[in-house]
């Protein structure tokens, strides 16, 4: 069962390349908003990085809905980002597509470029790409999969900000995305734990660092969300029972995370920063 009391098809095998593409899954994740629009993003700007597809598609697809134009930058999943691209103009609002490989700096300042001399400004900056790879022993991670992992988790946070922070508006709302494996660790992902658990420390560093410039910083925790990234990266046992140790007994979809991020992103939440949100399935981390 998945949200709104639907059954959904069992997962099966999903043999892709990280982080794997939307357009290859079975089931496919449900990014699509059901909640009426308020308007809460009227006139705004997101940069959203990994918005091609899982959670970023669902917080791209959400924050249009909600009012506001959107840019994506994305690795190479060419099909996904432009079925994004056409869902959020759908909704009637201008969106951006941006490829390239954001764990190198030159990529990231340029997707920071293209957004500004597209819309002239960013209100809203979602920090989403992430890559992980399984490693049953510490041994087992190469010095070239530690580099790859942690320049695209968190040294991508770090330089997309960089060139973004002169671009966002006073008001401003940045938010990245860390993981539950922050709070409680992955004895299987070390080193993706790891850059999550960086994630937090600049969450909360960068918070303190820009309250004078009124511009809040703040991050979201998923737990098991049915992802692109999750299909490309375990076996075939694994994904079929993924997510049946939450709580909730069940993966989350990307749906019911990206309200968080619809949250952070505008005035409701304008007591916050430095705070992290946990849609996780009900697991207790104490974060």
């Amino acid at each position: 069962m998945q949200k709104g009391g639907k059954k959904r098809p069992l997962r099966k095998e999903q043999v892709q390349s990280r982080p794997g593409k939307e357009a290859k899954m079975t089931p496919k994740p449900d990014a699509v908003p059901e909640e009426k629009p308020l308007g809460k993003l009227h006139r705004k700007i997101a940069l959203i990085t990994g918005g091609d597809s899982g959670i970023g598609r669902a917080v791209a697809l959400l924050f249009a809905k909600e009012g506001a134009d959107i840019a994506i930058a994305y690795l190479n999943e060419h099909e996904d980002a432009e079925e994004t691209k056409l869902l959020v103009e759908e909704k009637g609002r201008t969106c951006i597509i941006i490829p390239g490989d954001l764990s190198k700096e030159t990529n990231c300042k340029r997707a920071v470029e293209k957004t500004v001399k597209k819309f002239g400004k960013i209100d809203v900056l979602v920090n989403n790409a992430a890559i992980h790879y399984e490693s049953k022993k510490l041994e087992d991670i190469t010095t070239e999969q530690l580099l790859k992992t942690f320049s695209t988790n968190i040294f991508s946070y770090f330089w997309i900000t960089k060139y973004a922070l002169p671009s966002i508006t006073s008001g401003g709302s940045i938010i990245n995305t860390t993981s539950v494996t922050a709070y409680r660790g992955s004895g299987g992902l070390i080193d993706y734990a790891s850059t999550k658990g960086a994630i937090v420390s600049f969450t909360r560093s960068l918070a303190a660092n820009l309250v004078k410039r009124k511009i809040r910083v703040n991050g979201v925790a998923p737990g098991p969300i049915w992802t692109p990234l999750i299909a490309s990266s375990f076996k075939s046992e694994k994904v079929s029972k993924f997510g049946s140790d939450a709580p909730m007994e069940r993966a989350g979809e990307p749906a019911e995370v990206a309200p968080s991020y619809l949250f952070l992103a505008c005035s409701d939440s304008s007591y916050m920063t430095g705070q992290v949100l946990h849609p996780n399935g009900g697991e207790i981390i104490n974060g």
